[in-house]
């Protein structure tokens, strides 16, 4: 009974502490607000798009007698990527020719005796329509044999090979795909109702996911005609700087500045609560924490803007929010002031 009551008293004891220790002031890092001119902007989503992407596709079907897809190497624009057989080809070529050079000598013949009257207009005329006649038909199959030949028709970067020598293909059949990569632009969207903040020439900011994340400014080049009918939004393409380093297809970022600014306060993410009817901040009064509804704007990275609800000189809890209660005492670790 004696250890018993020694043990219960320990744990009163040990109670006891822990409850002063939950009823002492909580530990707070403080933001003290000084309100400044904050440009608003717009955050819309997009990707980027290569200047160029093209899929190889042959024009002609046959059966493919050289190949030379250098997955992910660059390319010269004319390269030769592809032959298909065209042994058929050359042969009506040789033929046709043939035929033509018999129908020059048939028309240089008439033309002479057409001089001395020894032959009537019309056998000569039908001549020389024959020496047209094969001539289109050597024009034609240099066309078809030049088809034959799948070439690159700008400077890029070889995508992954669809098929492999040998293969029969159509017109259908993708070989590969090209990409120019040296000019990479961003294609985004914005709402219907914020279709006139841009133009072109206005210069946006686009983010893009990295260790660590890449910033640019892109110059707007063009905008759709009209907005989507499904979405109500509009289209608009931005060209990156030389040098940018992306991959075509990856998302981003893209922030646009409406150009208008009101005095707003720079607040860390976390120091801002989601409420139903209202966003909240905890404001250290007198020692105490007291809760306060703000309305915010745009959000930048890890920073929000609130447009309204502080005063200057008011100080924000910006670590140990969670660890606060409304009307409870807290103690200021640490302050800060920052425009």
């Amino acid at each position: 009974m004696a250890l018993l009551a020694a043990c219960g008293s320990k744990a009163d004891e040990k109670g006891g502490k822990d409850a002063k220790k939950n009823n002492g002031p909580a530990l707070v890092d403080v933001l003290v607000a000084r309100p400044s001119a904050v440009t608003d902007s717009i955050e819309a989503n997009g990707a980027v798009v290569a200047n160029d992407f093209v899929e190889l596709h042959p024009e002609v079907s046959g059966r493919l007698t050289y190949l030379q897809v250098n997955e992910g190497r660059r390319v010269a624009k004319g390269s030769v990527i592809a032959r298909i057989n065209d042994a058929d080809l050359q042969a009506t070529l040789l033929k046709t020719r043939a035929l033509l050079q018999v129908s020059r000598l048939s028309q240089s013949r008439l033309e002479k005796l057409l001089k001395i009257q020894g032959v009537n207009q019309a056998d000569y005329d039908l001549a020389v329509s024959q020496v047209r006649s094969n001539e289109a038909d050597a024009a034609y199959t240099q066309a078809m044999l030049a088809k034959t030949v799948i070439r690159a028709p700008f400077t890029g970067v070889l995508g992954l090979r669809q098929v492999s020598p040998g293969a029969y293909v159509t017109p259908t059949t993708v070989i590969a795909t090209l990409q120019a990569d040296t000019k990479l632009k961003v294609d985004f969207t914005l709402p219907e109702a914020n279709g006139g903040v841009v133009h072109p020439g206005s210069v946006v900011l686009v983010r893009l996911a990295g260790t660590p994340p890449r910033r640019y400014p892109a110059t707007v080049i063009a905008q759709e005609s009209q907005l989507n009918q499904t979405t109500r939004n509009l289209t608009v393409r931005a060209q990156l700087p030389a040098g940018a380093q992306a991959s075509p297809g990856a998302f981003a970022k893209v922030s646009v500045s409406t150009g208008s600014a009101r005095r707003s306060v720079l607040l860390p993410t976390n120091a801002i609560m989601p409420g139903d009817k209202s966003d909240q901040v905890v404001l250290v009064k007198n020692g105490k924490a007291k809760m306060q509804n703000v309305r915010t704007g745009d959000r930048k990275d890890d920073q929000i803007a609130v447009i309204s609800g502080l005063a200057a000189g008011d100080s924000v809890v910006t670590n140990g929010v969670l660890f606060t209660q409304p009307g409870k005492p807290v103690k200021v670790r640490k302050a800060t002031a920052k425009k």
